[in-house]
């Protein structure tokens, strides 16, 4: 295993929720050397775990991590209160309603040690409302990874109101350790930022496939072979930035800003609504990528490793 040596003084997690997210988790936990207990009511969420984190294996060896023994230290406990009482990090992964999150995370602090690091992996709540139920909310913090967390490197590390700095530079500690890309967000907004910036583009995508300017397959390909390459080594300003050329971003937007603020004016006035007669269109076009679910996500997933590989491998700029 790669071990994660007392990285932010964390060797053991429970990770609370065992669908999609918290089974990745705990994959990545496990595959560096963490002793991970998986608390899920379900029944029959052993099984279900065990064969959602077979399924990571090919990526996590992809990422140059030891999978050999995999599950060794993994354990399962379906009563949350004995999940979390020798935790040092608790990620919890529950349904994304505030009551649900709220009772579980006061189960959580009347049981887990005083020292354990408190993340949830809300994709929108704030964890200024979760933590209103807690006796101490400078604990927890959002750990708002992208999915599938043992795959894609982003964690949103989102504060709440009464959130304390030691718990945010601990929880950056420990995701770094993890390999994984943490940012700290300085503004608590509805569905962070990475979701945010898929939403307004998804918008877009909608838009312009139920108008019939192209099909689902078409506006992908041109993603995959514009945007989507460019940012994948530089995100959207430092690319305008370099687009103004010795100007930089100032001069692209003095000549190509006017434009855009009309492209934003004419797209704020059209009307795009998941309404039966687009959910139809999509989903008739999405039926045309061909291979199933599983053979598109594997495939998906093998060349997302081998970029992020390429990535790794590029000189610094600096170095150049």
């Amino acid at each position: 295993m790669t071990e994660t040596t007392d990285a932010a003084g964390i060797r053991r997690v429970t990770v609370v929720g065992g669908g999609v997210i918290g089974a990745s988790w705990a994959a990545l936990f496990l595959a560096h050397g963490l002793e991970v207990t998986l608390s899920d009511p379900q029944p029959g969420i052993d099984t279900q775990v065990r064969e959602l984190i077979d399924g990571t294996v090919p990526v996590l060896q992809g990422l140059g991590l030891e999978t050999k023994d995999l599950t060794k230290n993994l354990s399962f406990e379906p009563d949350l209160a004995g999940a979390v009482r020798e935790a040092d990090l608790v990620q919890e992964n529950g349904p994304e309603r505030l009551n649900v999150k709220q009772e579980m995370w006061r189960t959580i602090e009347e049981n887990a040690p005083a020292t354990a690091l408190f993340a949830t992996s809300t994709s929108g709540i704030p964890a200024t409302d979760i933590a209103t139920v807690l006796r101490r909310p400078e604990r927890l913090v959002v750990g708002h990874p992208f999915n599938p967390p043992h795959l894609v490197p982003l964690v949103e590390i989102v504060p709440g109101e009464r959130t304390s700095e030691e718990t945010v530079e601990r929880a950056r500690a420990f995701y770094t350790a993890l390999g994984k890309s943490p940012q700290v967000l300085r503004k608590e907004v509805p569905g962070f930022v990475a979701n945010r910036l898929q939403s307004a583009i998804f918008r877009e995508c909608v838009h312009l496939v139920a108008d019939g300017v192209v099909t689902e397959q078409e506006l992908d390909a041109i993603v995959t072979s514009s945007i989507g390459l460019r940012w994948a080594v530089a995100g959207p300003f430092q690319t305008f930035h370099l687009g103004g050329g010795q100007g930089g971003l100032e001069h692209f937007v003095t000549h190509l800003g006017p434009g855009m603020e009309k492209r934003w004016d004419q797209m704020a006035r059209e009307h795009v609504a998941f309404d039966d007669a687009t959910v139809e269109t999509l989903s008739e076009q999405a039926r045309n990528f061909g291979a199933g679910i599983d053979e598109l996500a594997a495939e998906r997933d093998r060349k997302q490793v081998l970029l992020m590989r390429a990535l790794s491998e590029t000189p610094d700029a600096h170095e150049a």
